[in-house]
């Protein structure tokens, strides 16, 4: 079968000063009818700027320096740029990575995919609205009426995925390309939208490129495979070749570092209980004067009891309550019932004086590391910032932070750099620096390697894991993905709907849940029937 796309000795120029001279060095692809190819790389690799040259959608100071791409036959560079925008949408469709940023805040999702229509057909404003509601029910939204009408911050972000695949299948282009579209996204809504894109494949015949670094995904959908470094292809070849018996020592590196979804059994920790915590609630939304309003019970009725050196995982989808509960635990919100014993003491009744006293023992390591990080401020200061407010001396608190920069595994001399001159990975570890700077007794962990690459991933988890066994922390791991509860955990608690579902230790929840929920999860997991073969980590 003829490829519909052919991408040969492709090279695209950076501008002067970027990292390397290339983007793109002398790569050659190629997809058929009914294809699955994923390109997998961590971040910088050139992923995403080859789906982007394709679709020549490059700034203006990236250019194709050399090398051809062609559809069906036909050389797409050489079309002018009104030929090209026709091709767009019609022949190419392309989700992007980050929905929330590629959608119109201020239009409706079906203004939006039927802009579509009204710019490449004939159709009739009556013909438009019925083919957006066929298209958002053909990527199963729910009330796809209701979708229509609504604006992309009021659904969620499974559902604004399924809106850009929609507005991406909307003219059927035999090509498509898919950016990272299941990244950071809950196992049950991932696991949706792979058979989605594998289910569309098959019907219309596409041939897709799926960008992703997550082998697992790749176990679960990619026909062939090929693997970016630097801007380079690698290695490629079929799907069960990459997986089982990688070649390149950089992709032989990737796989080593996923994590296996075969938890091992470990020793129960016994000593002494560091935190208790007894039918714990949260709930937003009260009757006000005029009547009842929405009301979400965020925690309902949450008890566990975490031992002194253990580890604890909290898995479920977003929306399970399990930010909430980590926010309750610190007192960045306040609980509405129950109690939080921490060493014996229970800090629910404490006042904010009494408790920035105590705030010492548990500190928290956020999701989000750049949004939880001052950008104004240089990152020294920020991980001094805690000692200096219970009183050490600045000088002693910036060598302190120098020290835990050179334990996390950072310079320490970058201690003088702002937030946006680290990549995610290095300010995950200022995150983590920045919470034992304090010198807690208890860490909570919330979804800290959720969107990094998988090598990164791995090195941010044997980083804490080296941590908790140098400085005696007990850690409260807060993760929607079960292959790092695996990796990690002594004991996990499965939440939905902000109950407990299920909890116990791990091998035995994860191996044999007993709730439909934990059950669905499990078998949501990509590529879970997938064992990565036994290979030596480290990314070279």
């Amino acid at each position: 079968m003829s490829p519909r796309l052919v991408i040969d000795h492709l090279s695209v120029a950076l501008p002067r000063g970027a990292d390397r001279a290339l983007a793109l060095n002398d790569i050659s692809l190629t997809i058929a009818p009914n294809e699955i190819l994923c390109l997998v790389g961590e971040s910088g690799s050139g992923k995403s700027t080859a789906g982007r040259a394709i679709m020549r959608l490059l700034p203006p100071s990236v250019r194709i320096s050399a090398g051809a791409i062609t559809l069906d036959g036909a050389d797409i560079l050489a079309l002018s740029d009104a030929d090209m925008r026709a091709v767009r949408g019609a022949r190419i469709g392309m989700i992007f990575q980050e929905p929330m940023t590629a959608l119109n805040p201020l239009r409706t999702i079906g203004d939006q995919i039927g802009e579509v229509f009204e710019v490449h057909t004939t159709l009739s404003k009556a013909e438009r609205q019925a083919r957006v509601l066929d298209l958002l029910a053909e990527v199963l939204i729910p009330d796809p009426q209701a979708a229509a009408r609504a604006y992309p911050h009021q659904l969620s972000g499974g559902q604004r995925q399924r809106a850009m695949i929609a507005m991406a299948l909307a003219l059927e282009p035999t090509v498509l390309i898919a950016d990272e579209p299941t990244t950071a996204l809950d196992v049950t809504t991932q696991a949706q939208i792979l058979k989605l894109i594998r289910d569309l494949q098959h019907r219309h015949g596409t041939a897709v490129l799926f960008i992703t670094h997550d082998f697992g995904v790749v176990a679960e959908i990619a026909d062939r495979v090929a693997v970016m470094q630097s801007g380079q292809i690698v290695e490629q070849g079929p799907a069960s070749d990459i997986l089982n018996q990688p070649t390149h020592p950089y992709t032989q590196s990737l796989i080593a570092a996923v994590p296996s979804l075969h938890p091992t059994s470990r020793a129960v920790v016994a000593g002494p209980v560091a935190l208790a915590v007894e039918g714990l609630g949260k709930t937003y939304g009260r009757k006000g004067w005029f009547g009842s309003g929405r009301v979400t019970h965020a925690v309902r009725d949450v008890s566990f009891t975490l031992h002194r050196g253990s580890t604890l995982a909290i898995v479920g989808e977003s929306g399970s309550g399990k930010s909430t509960l980590a926010r309750c635990l610190v007192r960045l919100i306040d609980a509405d019932r129950g109690s939080i014993q921490l060493d014996g003491q229970d800090i629910l009744p404490l006042s904010r004086r009494d408790w920035q006293r105590h705030s010492r023992k548990i500190q928290m390591v956020f999701q989000d590391p750049f949004g939880s990080l001052n950008p104004r401020r240089r990152v020294g200061d920020l991980v001094a910032q805690g000692q200096v407010l219970r009183g050490t001396p600045r000088p002693a608190a910036l060598e302190k932070a120098r020290d835990l920069f050179a334990r996390v595994g950072l310079d320490p001399e970058a201690i003088s750099r702002f937030p946006h001159e680290f990549s995610g990975g290095q300010r995950q570890r200022i995150g983590l620096a920045r919470a034992l700077a304090v010198n807690p007794e208890i860490l909570i962990a919330d979804e800290p390697v959720s969107a990094l690459d998988v090598s990164v991933q791995a090195q941010v988890l044997t980083l804490l894991h080296d941590l908790q066994q140098e400085l005696g922390l007990t850690v409260l791991f807060i993760t929607h993905d079960l292959r790092v509860a695996t990796q990690i955990a002594d004991q996990v608690l499965v939440m939905h709907n902000g109950a407990v579902v299920e909890a116990g230790a791990c091998a035995e929840v994860l191996n044999r849940p007993q709730h439909p929920y934990t059950r669905s999860l499990v078998q949501a997991i990509p590529g879970r029937h997938w064992t990565p073969p036994a290979l030596s980590a480290g990314v070279g």
